[in-house]
């Protein structure tokens, strides 16, 4: 009896340890920043989201709005009242603001979903540390830059990871938890809670490139780029293969093209500048030259395949 109470004693101390998350900034109204922010204001966080102007924002807001309009008709399908009742409380907790600096002074945990620049990432991340308090845990949604680099722009190196969402954030489930060496055991628990918090499964992976996903799935994309240049195999018959010989929900080129081929070269080349002998992070010439020429995928109309 004693060893139970202790341990159950031990449990609760170092439970009381851990920072519980209720208010969040994210910074960066985007699809991945307002995705986050659905979820986040969905599951009772008080969440302010921040962008540099009103119109951005605005528009953000709209699409928060109509993507709980989609999840409410599938899960609470005749029973409209209740989903018009849980469309209102989310959409209660949730604010708006084009001043970073000036909310995050009463928040928990900041968010950070803005460009894939490691310049413009620590720049807000350093001008962050002077107005948050001690308390407040900082995180990157970043795919593909270093953790470490950016904490190391902060005072609060044992107070920042990595959370890595994933698009579309309220249909995806997981979320990637990043602890650099200087993360501390508190923050990095606050962060899984967090994750669960809104309903996430989390995993956790060192900060490594790519971390647990994109480490896999950025060569697995790159090699059939290259199976194509060789001509090995038309990119038609590799999405075929991959999706009725592996499960796969989409081919490689097909998941290039929803990716973005600008974002995959982007993140090849960051590898590629990082580890410059690593075969499996040597870039593409087909993939640079349809980048350069604008063919993106989807979004632009083209890329691999062509889009109506």
């Amino acid at each position: 009896r004693h060893f139970v109470r202790t341990a159950s004693s031990d449990a609760a101390t170092a439970a009381a340890k851990k920072l519980l998350i209720k208010h969040v900034t994210i910074i960066g109204g985007g699809l991945m920043g307002a995705g986050i922010a659905q979820v986040a204001a969905a599951s009772g966080h008080t969440v302010v989201l921040v962008d540099q102007s009103d119109e951005i924002l605005k528009k953000s807001a709209k699409g928060i709005e109509e993507s709980l309009k989609r999840v409410t008709k599938k899960n609470f399908l005749k029973m409209y009242f209740f989903g018009a009742e849980f469309i209102e409380k989310t959409l209660k907790n949730l604010t708006t603001s084009t001043d970073a600096a000036s909310v995050v002074h009463s928040t928990d945990l900041v968010i950070e979903a803005i460009v894939e620049n490691l310049e413009v990432k620590n720049e807000l991340f350093k001008r962050l540390d002077k107005f948050a308090p001690e308390h407040t845990i900082f995180a990157s949604n970043t795919s593909s830059l270093q953790i470490t680099t950016m904490a190391n722009a902060t005072t609060r190196q044992d107070r920042f990871g990595g959370l890595h969402f994933f698009n579309p954030v309220p249909m995806m489930k997981l979320v990637e938890v990043i602890k650099t060496p200087m993360t501390s055991q508190k923050t990095f628990e606050s962060l899984v809670d967090f994750s669960k918090a809104v309903g996430k499964s989390p995993v956790s992976c060192k900060d490594t490139p790519g971390f647990i996903v994109n480490r896999l799935l950025v060569p697995y994309m790159m090699e059939a780029v290259r199976l194509f240049e060789r001509g090995d195999a038309s990119k038609e018959d590799i999405d075929v293969a991959m999706k009725l010989g592996a499960g796969y929900p989409m081919g490689p080129f097909e998941l290039l093209d929803y990716v973005g081929l600008d974002t995959s070269k982007y993140i090849i080349d960051g590898w590629h500048s990082l580890e410059p002998n690593n075969p499996l992070f040597a870039p593409s010439p087909l993939l640079n030259k349809l980048v350069e020429e604008k063919k993106l995928g989807k979004k632009t109309g083209e890329g691999f395949y062509k889009y109506k």
